[in-house]
């Protein structure tokens, strides 16, 4: 991931799951907006045992924090790409 500055939605699953991460407990934004331009930004949620540790991957940068499990017992509201 370290060679893309705007690593894609399967790049990043693949990287937190070689990092140890269950599968069930990521969730990604889309890297592609539905006309099939790259997103801005990729948004990821892991979900922990007492937060989500919640990262945005925008040009290169990462930008992390850690916050609240939803009430839906997840990180992310609406769709993600699982």
């Amino acid at each position: 991931m370290s060679s893309s500055p705007q690593p894609t939605t399967a790049q990043i699953r693949e990287t937190l799951s070689a990092a140890g991460f269950a599968p069930a407990a990521v969730e990604v934004s889309a890297s592609r907006t539905p006309t099939g331009l790259a997103a801005d930004a990729v948004e990821v949620g892991v979900l922990g045992d007492s937060g989500c540790v919640m990262a945005q991957l925008r040009a290169g940068t990462v930008a992390t924090s850690v916050l609240p499990v939803l009430p839906n017992g997840r990180c992310f509201l609406g769709s993600v790409q699982r």
